[in-house]
């Protein structure tokens, strides 16, 4: 779970250590997670996470540099040892084509705009780059329980969750090759006591990876 990089920022500014202690009680899906992305992320290059959050996963994945709205989240990513701008997925601060990946955890769900988003995402990535959506997919059991119960979270209240044509779809549509897609979290979190091993495609996990390469031109 990942902070918003949308205007959507107040629940994350009030409640940063509620966000946080998320991880701590959840380890075994963090890290089930964080081990889905690990395999699409390139071994180096430019590298940027967009809704940074507090930097859980830009430091767990060797992200030097994050992008998030939320001065509360910023300052808990930095104390993570993450360089982090103000910015939004909608208006990234940086020039046209310089990274090489650009990641996104849990951010789709908040979004508006997802045409806007990608678009700006292929903006700054290079030719080929590689933009890696990590994300509660919205047909598995997992989406539908924070579907049904988002009224009684702080941070869901808003969210829209994705399915994954829906997000291939976007990709395509937005100057993206067909994603590769890889699936994790096959259970309840609350049972979990080990780290998901991923899996390809979606179907069997609540949480996917769609990693998609940046059309040459687009």
């Amino acid at each position: 779970m990942n902070a918003t990089p949308t205007a959507a920022i107040g629940p994350f500014e009030r409640y940063p250590e509620a966000y946080d202690a998320w991880f701590d009680a959840h380890t075994w899906a963090f890290l089930s997670e964080a081990e889905a992305i690990r395999g699409f992320m390139p071994v180096r290059g430019d590298l940027l996470e967009v809704g940074v959050g507090t930097g859980r996963f830009a430091r767990a994945l060797g992200i030097p540099l994050g992008v998030d709205p939320s001065p509360a989240m910023r300052a808990r990513a930095r104390g993570r040892g993450i360089e982090v701008l103000e910015g939004t997925a909608e208006a990234l601060p940086f020039e046209s084509g310089r990274f090489d990946a650009v990641l996104m955890v849990t951010v789709v769900c908040f979004v508006q705009d997802l045409d806007a988003v990608l678009a700006e995402s292929r903006r700054v990535l290079k030719d080929a780059g590689r933009l890696i959506l990590g994300f509660v997919d919205g047909d598995s059991p997992l989406g539908r329980l924070y579907r049904d119960r988002r009224k009684e979270s702080r941070f869901y209240r808003d969210a829209v969750f994705r399915t994954v044509p829906e997000v291939s779809d976007a990709l395509v549509r937005g100057g993206f090759w067909t994603p590769r897609i890889a699936q994790t979290l096959f259970g309840p979190l609350e049972a979990m006591r080990a780290a998901d091993r991923p899996l390809p495609g979606c179907g069997k996990g609540s949480f996917v990876v769609l990693s998609a390469s940046k059309k040459p031109g687009a």
